[in-house]
């Protein structure tokens, strides 16, 4: 009987994963990265109004979950009055990779389960780890890909665990002078490497959400291609890469403008919507809150047209998950 009622828990653990899953990326919306410690910034922008009418879900700092209002209301209710599924950011950084110059390994592991049960009790229900890879001359080695992938997998496996859906974040940085195809090489076989050890790991792809780079040439590269050549490489290396059983793909921004991160979303939906077998999102940070940022200022005079900063650009990265994002959006 006890083995009996293991599965039987199992089953329904793994449905609901595939469940948070599923609502994170619905109706055309996508994720919001809030996860830096800036409890004031994110205290502004939590109480955007309409907010939710594009952002399904936000990922929180540890500070910035336990904030509330002057009210006492917490940040998490403000959150889930608004339809917006709480997240929480649950590595501890990159730090220096011992024996390899120049390269990053994300650390966290330790005491990471019962975190994860108390981000649970709290009401988050995904999380996300940040893997750093950096392209330069003979780096990133297949150690720092190996090491940061089994990472990835061991905090994703531990993730279900908990009933939070993982965001597996391995990303590969835009820093240097990099071609298109030197990223794209390197973006496969890091792909390859993490969900090798996803499945090592026993991780549950219909419940997990993979938040890769685009494939792009390095921000110092001289030739930087246009937004079709951008689409046809990363998409690709999905292919090539991803299984069919992800349900969703949310791309982070990196170092692109706000501009150019929606343009590229909207040519990859715009062009391959039908033939993906995964959504194609956003989980963006800079690329939503920068404009924000600097309308605001620290200034209360500014709250409100920050906030409709913020709205406006969550409404362009929607359109752009439609293949409906133009330009002319960013004028009106």
């Amino acid at each position: 009987m006890r083995n009996a009622f293991g599965l039987e828990q199992h089953k329904m653990n793994a449905q609901q994963l595939i469940d948070s899953a599923r609502r994170l990326f619905a109706a055309d919306k996508g994720l919001l990265a809030m996860d830096e410690s800036n409890p004031t910034c994110n205290k502004r922008f939590v109480t955007t109004p309409s907010l939710g009418e594009c952002i399904s879900g936000a990922i929180l700092y540890d500070e910035t979950i336990r904030q509330q209002k002057k009210d006492g209301t917490p940040f998490l209710k403000i959150l889930v009055d608004a339809g917006i599924i709480p997240g929480i950011k649950v590595d501890t950084g990159a730090k220096d990779l011992a024996a390899h110059p120049g390269e990053k390994i994300t650390e966290g592991l330790d005491g990471l389960r019962e975190r994860l049960q108390e981000y649970f009790q709290m009401g988050a229900r995904f999380a996300k780890w940040r893997a750093v890879i950096a392209i330069g001359e003979d780096i990133p080695s297949r150690s720092c890909i190996e090491a940061n992938a089994q990472a990835l997998a061991r905090y994703a496996a531990l993730c279900q665990e908990a009933g939070l859906v993982p965001v597996v974040e391995p990303e590969v940085l835009m820093n240097g002078n990099h071609t298109l195809e030197v990223c794209r090489k390197v973006t496969e076989e890091v792909l390859r490497n993490v969900f090798i050890q996803l499945n090592c790991q026993r991780v549950l792809l219909e419940g997990m959400i993979l938040k890769p780079n685009m494939v792009l040439p390095g921000l110092t590269c001289s030739t930087q291609e246009s937004a079709d050549e951008v689409a046809d490489t990363t998409m690709k290396s999905l292919w090539r890469t991803v299984p069919a059983a992800v349900p969703a793909i949310a791309f982070l921004s990196g170092g692109q403008s706000a501009e150019l991160a929606s343009a590229r979303l909207n040519t990859m939906n715009h062009r391959f919507k039908t033939q993906l077998p995964w959504a194609l999102a956003f989980s963006f940070a800079r690329a939503i809150q920068q404009p924000a940022l600097e309308i605001w200022r620290g200034q209360e005079i500014n709250v409100k047209a920050a906030q409709q900063a913020l709205v406006h650009r969550a409404r362009c990265n929607r359109a752009a998950r439609r293949g409906e994002y133009t330009a002319a959006m960013e004028k009106t």
